[in-house]
């Protein structure tokens, strides 16, 4: 048996799987896609609207549920982390099992919560590229919520801090920032703001998300100002690609941040 899946990092990863799917979180967070994915089939039609249903939802609840959760866990498992600290365990193999035990759990049950009714419904390859780019940018918001998750636990000692840092980092992307490019736009009306406005999108990852998933629908009416100027710039395909790029770097560089700081936290 090779030492990948022999070693400490393999080791922990697998208990740290198991002990997520154990909370019953996962399970719970697959089921709820798939009630609701099945849900819009029934009631709304066919899979390009099942789509634009589900962008809200993926908007929305993923980057909720990945933040209070991930903060909430990682403060449950403090003791475990600084239990595993106090044996010869390399920082790095405990961070990236911590991350990763959450990270696999959530984004797989979005992955097979939302394939599964496009499958059985028989859309998955009608829409497969809608519902593909549905399914990149859900991962990837997993993927940048829960490292802005880990930074935000290893940043606050305090529980209460760290759970009301993570609701406000929710609200004020989610709901604050839409309503500040709007008041932008509209105090600067009279200026070319299609540059700002690209660059303002790329300081939020929902933002990007919402760009990313409405490029690829035939929707131009929702693509509200910054999807505009990503259209108008880019186009549909070019605009996609930096969209995706600008989302992956939101989970990566939060990542690096946090490890960063948990290899130098005095636990």
């Amino acid at each position: 048996m090779s030492t990948l899946t022999t070693g400490p990092a393999f080791r922990l990863l697998n208990y740290e799987l198991r002990d997520v799917v154990r909370s019953k979180w996962a399970i719970g967070y697959a089921i709820f896609f798939l009630l609701i994915t099945d849900a819009f089939f029934r009631f709304s039609g066919g899979g390009e609207q099942v789509v634009l249903s589900l962008i809200n939802v993926v908007l929305i609840l993923i980057p909720l549920v990945s933040l209070v959760f991930g903060v909430g866990y990682l403060y449950n498992a403090r003791e475990f982390t600084e239990l595993m600290l106090a044996q010869p365990v390399r920082r790095r193999d405990l961070f990236l099992a911590l991350y990763g035990g959450l990270v696999l759990p959530l984004a797989l049950g979005f992955v097979l919560g939302v394939t599964l009714p496009f499958a059985w419904h028989g859309a998955a390859a009608v829409h497969a590229m809608p519902l593909v780019k549905l399914l990149i940018a859900g991962v990837l918001l997993t993927a940048s919520f829960l490292a802005i998750a880990i930074l935000l636990a290893v940043r606050f000692d305090d529980r209460v801090k760290g759970l009301g840092a993570a609701l406000f980092i929710w609200l004020f992307l989610a709901v604050v920032y839409d309503g500040i490019v709007l008041l932008i736009a509209y105090t600067f009306s009279t200026y070319p703001l299609e540059t700002p406005m690209l660059l303002l999108t790329a300081l939020n990852p929902i933002s990007l998300a919402r760009v990313l998933l409405l490029l690829s629908v035939d929707v131009a009416a929702l693509l509200g100002y910054t999807g505009a100027a990503f259209e108008k710039f880019f186009g549909n395909g070019i605009g996609s690609v930096l969209a995706l790029s600008a989302l992956l770097l939101w989970a990566l560089i939060p990542l690096f941040l946090a490890y960063r700081r948990f290899v130098r936290k005095d636990f």
